[in-house]
């Protein structure tokens, strides 16, 4: 089980600070799939740097399975337990794909098992393996790559920040489906950011974040047709 009390991240803009988040509690339990959508700018990603120890946050506590992790950078976040997939993923000139995805696993990894991941996020597989994870890579050959690094190993708690973003929608459905299995085996929990409908169909509750606030929180029957109302949710792959 995922706790978050009262946690506040702040940045200085000319020398004033501003809450980028500002006192925000949840849980997520054990085997649930919560989605956080909400305006751009609202705080999102940057609620999801200060889980993963990317951001330190002012105040407040993060604890997982009973362990307080709120001190610890982003390291021990990893070896607690928490998988972490950028919006913007990293590159690494000279590190191979193949062995990209064996760090991620933390072990070597056999070709036929770079191919399944691979294969799992709508990538051409062996034509991938002695790739470099550099500028010859697309946005979105990277974003898929980055979602596999997270899925090559087995976590407490999954954060993907936007995963819909800069892929093709044939690639979208195959992540989408990674998504539900991983959903239907209960092992993990996960936090999808996400602006797109479908994603946010698939969740157990949605948050809604703006203004570094949490708007509102609840099961998806009673979230989601008040979004749909309103209209900050995407149908198709543009955002």
């Amino acid at each position: 089980m995922l706790e978050v009390k009262n946690l506040t991240f702040k940045v200085k803009e000319n020398g004033i600070d501003r809450s980028i988040v500002e006192d925000i509690s949840f849980t997520v339990e054990n085997g649930e799939m919560l989605v956080i959508t909400g305006p751009n700018g609202g705080g999102k990603s940057s609620l999801a740097k200060v889980l993963m120890g990317i951001e330190k946050a002012d105040s407040g506590q993060i604890i997982l399975d009973g362990e307080d992790i709120s001190a610890y950078d982003i390291d021990h976040r990893a070896n607690a337990g928490i998988g972490y997939a950028f919006q913007q993923p990293p590159r690494f000139k000279g590190m191979t794909v193949e062995r990209f995805l064996s760090l991620a696993a933390g072990r070597p990894l056999t070709e036929n098992e770079v191919c399944k991941m691979l294969s799992g996020v709508g990538i051409c597989a062996r034509e991938y393996l002695k790739r470099e994870v550099d500028g010859t890579l697309s946005g979105g050959e990277m974003k898929r790559l980055e979602i596999a690094t997270v899925l090559a190993k087995a976590h407490k708690l999954c954060i993907f920040d936007e995963p819909e973003a800069g892929i093709d929608l044939w690639s979208f459905s195959m992540l989408v489906n990674q998504f539900e299995k991983i959903h239907k085996k209960k092992e993990e929990m996960l936090i999808l950011i996400s602006h797109q409908e479908r994603i946010i169909r698939m969740a157990d509750r949605i948050m809604v974040i703006e203004d570094g606030r949490i708007k509102t929180i609840g099961p998806k029957d009673e979230v989601l047709p008040a979004l749909l109302d309103k209209g900050p949710v995407c149908t198709c792959m543009e955002c």
